[in-house]
């Protein structure tokens, strides 16, 4: 009986913070179908979650928070890998294939090395290697638990992650046009270098419907290996960390239970078990949950600490961006003719 008392209380006691962070998920959907095209919900999320978190008692909607960037971001994780089917790579050559494999290392190598140098932490050297690197801000709220990274981190990664991207979409047309680019080598280089998929459909509609297609496949591919991702860096993270004192509890150890999941709907997927439809639904519900999840990162960030790394956060992500920006350029003038 007290056991069952002290569950309901647990739970009473999350609704609170986990309906705040609903109630800030919701107004940012409603504000990013108002203002203009390329601001997603996801970043205005973390900016209405740090305005109400500093206003707030948060020690009073701890509970809820902690639920809502855990509890509801692993199961959102989880119902992303429904979206996510492997089949998509079958649609581009090898070379292409191997582009994408190419930049998404030189992506998360370049943001690790940068970040090392001007001593930003590994955790958020490494959100801002997979943010540049695979698909923008889903990569970085996905790789998060899986490094135990603190919510400024992820904070800071995902404003870092939202504003090169931004960037780079008002840029990449203009930059396009002047280099007298065609469809597919433009395609291409979007497709490899802007960091999040809503960014790189809205730089490819503005340089031509053919060139939108060629950029959303691309993009596709860049978006599948994160089923490649997510285990690889839980066992190197687990291995680099000096709290792992068991090598030998290897893989069931290192890699959380989520990740099985997310690589077990991706899985179903893939053999046709899920189809297209179901997929898009279990992705609805996905981003409702991770949108939840990001409004609960916002309620929780201390802002002071925010204020102190954005400048170096801002600096690595920048560079990493216009690394991978100049190699995908390449590349694509390279490898677009072959492909056209």
């Amino acid at each position: 009986m007290e056991h069952d008392v002290a569950l309901l209380r647990r739970g009473l006691g999350v609704l609170p913070g986990l309906g705040l962070a609903v109630v800030v998920a919701a107004a940012a959907w409603l504000l990013a179908r108002w203002t203009a095209a390329g601001v997603t919900a996801v970043p205005l999320a973390v900016i209405l979650g740090l305005a109400v978190g500093a206003v707030v008692p948060r020690r009073a909607f701890e509970a809820g928070i902690t639920a809502a960037t855990r509890q509801v971001l692993r199961t959102g994780i989880v119902l992303l890998g429904a979206r996510l089917s492997l089949g998509d790579v079958a649609q581009l050559g090898l070379g292409a294939v191997g582009l994408v494999l190419l930049t998404v290392t030189l992506g998360f190598v370049t943001a690790w090395a940068l970040g090392v140098r001007f001593g930003v932490s590994g955790e958020l050297a490494a959100l801002l290697g997979v943010g540049s690197a695979v698909c923008g801000n889903t990569a970085i709220l996905a790789s998060a638990p899986v490094i135990r990274a603190r919510s400024q981190d992820v904070g800071l990664a995902v404003a870092t992650i939202t504003l090169c991207g931004t960037a780079a979409l008002l840029a990449y047309p203009l930059i396009g046009q002047a280099l007298d680019l065609d469809d597919v080598a433009f395609g291409l280089w979007a497709g490899l270098a802007i960091q999040d998929t809503s960014q790189v459909v809205a730089a490819g509609s503005a340089f031509s419907d053919p060139a939108r297609d060629v950029a959303i496949i691309v993009k596709l591919v860049r978006n599948a290996s994160l089923a490649a991702v997510l285990p690889l860096l839980a066992w190197w993270w687990a291995r680099r960390s000096v709290e792992t004192t068991a090598p030998a509890a290897g893989w069931r150890k290192a890699v959380p239970l989520f990740v099985v999941g997310f690589l077990g709907m991706v899985v179903l997927r893939t053999v046709g078990v899920i189809g297209a439809a179901w997929g898009d639904r279990f992705g609805e519900v996905a981003a409702i949950a991770i949108l939840i999840a990001v409004a609960g990162l916002g309620l929780s960030i201390d802002l002071s600490t925010l204020r102190r790394a954005s400048l170096r956060a801002l600096g690595v992500g920048a560079a990493t961006a216009v690394v991978l920006g100049l190699v995908g350029l390449a590349a694509a003038i390279v490898i677009g003719p072959l492909l056209a």
